[in-house]
């Protein structure tokens, strides 16, 4: 998944993006509220951390405006604030869920599975890629029933490749989903995973097509 961490306290927010980072999401991280929303105008997330005293613009207020801008991305507020009054007032505002700072990593992983949950029931919870089963709230692929172990990265880059199926998805498009947004990465980076994950899918029917300057695609035998 691709979450976006927007929290003023920087080392805390490069914590939670450790450790989301090495479950193998996609994170980026902004430290201002204008910047934030900046940012969520022009990109894409499945889920959103934030905080509420931010600079630039309180993050009631960017929750607020994503509302109004018909973005209903899972939102889980992580803040400071703890009252009863401030629980309502960020549920109301548009909030999915409240946790209150100080928090331990393994709940916040938890309640971010949760949201997922709920994110997947809007969509499909699972797809069918030839004869492979994805269970995208679980992250986990099956072939004929048995689960294919992937290094985190492939599963990423399958991950990206299916939720763009039928569409051409740029190096750069997997770069951002694999690393977050603005992170340095080399294409031959991208194209060692992709490499990787083709030689996996290739003798359950699955391939990916390259386009040569312009991406790639998941292609299934008939």
């Amino acid at each position: 998944m691709r979450i976006t961490v927007i929290e003023d306290n920087e080392a805390l927010a490069n914590a939670i993006a450790y450790r989301l980072r090495d479950r193998g999401h996609a994170v980026d991280v902004i430290l201002n509220g204008q910047q934030a929303l900046d940012f969520l105008d022009a990109e894409s997330a499945d889920l959103i951390i934030l905080d509420l005293t931010l600079p630039g613009l309180g993050g009631l207020d960017v929750l607020r405006a994503l509302r109004r801008r018909g973005r209903h991305t899972p939102v889980l507020i992580l803040t400071a604030l703890g009252s009863t009054e401030d629980r309502v007032e960020g549920l109301d505002a548009g909030a999915d869920d409240y946790l209150v700072k100080p928090f331990m990593m393994d709940e916040l992983e938890a309640r971010l599975r949760a949201l997922s949950r709920r994110r997947a029931l809007e969509y499909s919870a699972e797809e069918s890629i030839g004869p492979l089963r994805f269970d995208v709230t679980a992250r986990r692929l099956f072939a004929d029933g048995v689960q294919l172990e992937l290094p985190r990265r492939e599963l990423a880059t399958f991950e990206c490749l299916v939720e763009h199926r039928g569409k051409l998805v740029s190096k750069a498009q997997l770069a951002d989903h694999l690393y977050g947004v603005g992170a340095s990465v080399e294409d031959k980076v991208v194209e060692t995973h992709v490499s990787r994950l083709r030689k996996r899918l290739h003798e359950h029917g699955v391939h990916i097509k390259s386009a040569r300057g312009l991406g790639y695609t998941l292609v299934v035998n008939d």
